[in-house]
């Protein structure tokens, strides 16, 4: 008997991150829910049979509360699985998902380092720029962050797969996002703690950075959802212009989680959700090529069946075979075979989109498929008897 353990650690630390993200992610929901809910500082509300009722001191309370809940470990399990995961498959399967030797000839060790570095970096700059006069704008701050964060990602492109440009991009914000939790927002609140203990007044700044970092997370998560998710939509990282996909998506997501923020505080404005939607409706139209005129475009050239099989074979037959060649693939993924022609006729759509369209077949692009070759597998594609 055979275990596919790293198969089986993937799916434990994915299902791990998955966990501690929706605890994460929904106990800060719920404070920014209940921080912009709270009038004259105390709310009531009623959930599973039982009444609630929260009062909230601007600074400190008088005194130190016996019992006292820590919020803090469901983003650090979050970071540490997600770390883990990334680990796993983008560095330790680095030929396979994160180095495209189309983009940038890397080994896996310079890829890591890359990695580690974009990770970083982001949160080294992001926290300067929190440190300036203008991190005391958030409206300022958001937008050159905001623009910061598509740099790395149009960036990131140029040197990895699409699918690893994506996840470092998300990879950068988680960090910013846990170290906002872990170097400054836990730190003041002990600060405040100790102070109470000492009998002391606390200072008012150290919840006010905490709450403004607070914020910064909440406005970052859904761009963060959106790219643990994204691996499974190759229109998005497989386009030539993801980071700009990327961008757009999560433009509109701000729109979105603003409506929810004021619609908490009693400003109902669904001029928010509309311009949102909007604009997923305008990157869905721009990543189909609607607006270049490419969308279902076809090339006249004639390219033999026995062409189309030649590439196939070369390009796709080590991981989409019965009896797979590339290291560490044990079958073949979801059971999509191209042996033969009846196989290559049932998924030739898909291998169009994929290695044609998207450009994200074959993996890693290990033996330098070329954009002629790409070009003439469409073409004989598209000449294949139905």
């Amino acid at each position: 008997m055979e275990i596919d353990f790293v198969a089986w650690i993937g799916l434990a630390l994915r299902w791990l991150h998955l966990i501690t993200g929706i605890a994460w992610i929904g106990s800060s929901f719920y404070f920014v829910w209940l921080d912009n809910s709270l009038k004259d500082s105390e709310l009531w509300a009623v959930h599973g049979g039982g009444f609630y009722h929260k009062k909230k001191y601007l600074v400190a309370p008088d005194h130190m509360p016996e019992d006292l809940h820590w919020f803090k470990w469901e983003a650090y399990f979050t970071w540490i699985s997600g770390f883990l995961l990334l680990s796993l498959v983008y560095y330790y399967g680095a030929g396979l998902n994160l180095i495209d030797h189309a983009k940038m000839y890397l080994d896996p060790g310079e890829a890591v380092l890359l990695g580690l570095a974009f990770i970083a970096g982001g949160w080294i700059f992001y926290d300067s720029l929190c440190k300036t006069d203008i991190g005391k704008n958030n409206r300022l701050f958001g937008c050159i962050w905001f623009l910061a964060l598509t740099g790395a990602a149009y960036a990131l492109n140029q040197i990895f797969s699409g699918r690893g440009a994506y996840i470092h991009v998300g990879a950068m914000i988680g960090t910013v996002m846990v170290a906002n939790v872990f170097f400054v927002i836990i730190p003041n609140q002990k600060k405040v703690v100790a102070a109470l203990l000492a009998g002391k007044k606390p200072d008012p700044r150290l919840g006010a950075q905490a709450k403004q970092r607070s914020l910064h997370n909440n406005y970052m998560t859904l761009p963060v959802l959106l790219i643990m998710i994204s691996n499974h939509y190759p229109m998005l990282f497989g386009h030539p212009y993801n980071w700009l996909i990327l961008a757009g998506l999560s433009a509109a997501s701000w729109f979105i989680r603003q409506f929810f923020n004021l619609k908490h505080k009693g400003d109902v404005n669904y001029w928010y959700p509309a311009i949102g939607s909007v604009l997923f409706v305008l990157v869905m139209l721009f990543s189909s090529g609607v607006f270049n005129g490419t969308a279902g475009a076809v090339s006249g050239e004639k390219v033999s069946a026995a062409e189309v099989r030649s590439l196939i074979r070369t390009h796709c037959s080590a991981c989409h075979s019965d009896t797979p060649t590339h290291t560490g693939m044990a079958e073949a993924p979801l059971g999509v075979m191209f042996d033969t022609m009846e196989q290559i006729k049932k998924h030739a759509p898909r291998i169009k989109a994929r290695a044609v369209e998207i450009k994200d077949m074959p993996l890693g692009n290990e033996k330098n498929m070329t954009e002629e070759e790409r070009r003439k597998l469409g073409a004989g594609l598209d000449q294949l008897p139905r």
